[in-house]
């Protein structure tokens, strides 16, 4: 396998600056594309390997007792699965492209062998699974000390700083929103009209908002 196979793996952080011996093992990995849609894995299957968004995204949700909620988002660069892989046992959550993806696909063996060549590649790994932690360690706090108008706020101006002052979207379904934020979508709607009547929001088109209030908004998120 020649050095020169590392320039297929894209250009992302997970892989930056490894050597390129370890950069060919990973790119010899297959790949595999899924719709927008289509399931990756489902909570409480067999793990069959661990996965690196390389383009599109993929949503991470759970749905204990019927009610689903997001865990993470992942997009290029992202990694997934790596509870089960490192831990054994089976997929703690379900896994569903939101866009037309395509995944590195990692078996054992071949971690094992990239790892060999730079141990760097561990610790990528582990940084990986750090800021998710301290991701979710950060959200668990939001959704049991602050109200769904507060993370409601926090959630529109982070979209609104994203999208640079242009009409934003929730990035999802009012649904996936809602479960982003620990709620229900009809409690979602509820909010985000009573945002409008307060003159917070406008929506000049189906799905898309403007901020017409960001002083009062910050006010909101940070009671």
């Amino acid at each position: 396998m020649s050095a020169s196979s590392s320039s297929l793996l894209p250009d992302l952080p997970v892989f930056r600056g490894l050597k390129p011996e370890a950069r060919s093992v990973l790119a010899a990995a297959p790949r595999r594309r899924f719709r927008r849609g289509q399931t990756l894995w489902s909570a409480d299957t067999d793990a069959q390997g661990l996965a690196v968004v390389l383009d599109g995204s993929v949503r991470v949700v759970r749905a204990p007792r019927g009610r689903q909620y997001g865990v993470h988002t992942e997009g290029p660069g992202g990694t997934l699965g790596e509870v089960p892989f490192f831990a054994g046992g089976r997929y703690p959550a379900t896994a569903i492209a939101t866009a037309p993806t395509t995944c590195l696909w990692l078996d054992r063996a071949t971690v094992a062998r990239a790892v060999v060549a730079d141990p760097e590649v561990a610790f990528r790994w582990l940084e990986r699974l750090a800021v998710r932690v301290r991701a979710l360690v950060a959200r668990l706090d939001e959704q049991t000390a602050e109200t769904v108008e507060q993370r409601l706020a926090s959630y529109v101006l982070a979209r609104q700083a994203e999208a640079k002052g242009a009409p934003f979207t929730l990035g999802g379904t009012q649904a996936e929103a809602a479960e982003d934020l620990g709620t229900v979508r009809e409690v979602l709607v509820r909010t985000l009209r009573l945002f409008r009547e307060r003159g917070l929001l406008d929506s000049p088109s189906r799905g898309r908002f403007v901020v017409r209030d960001r002083e009062r908004l910050t006010r909101i998120a940070s009671i």
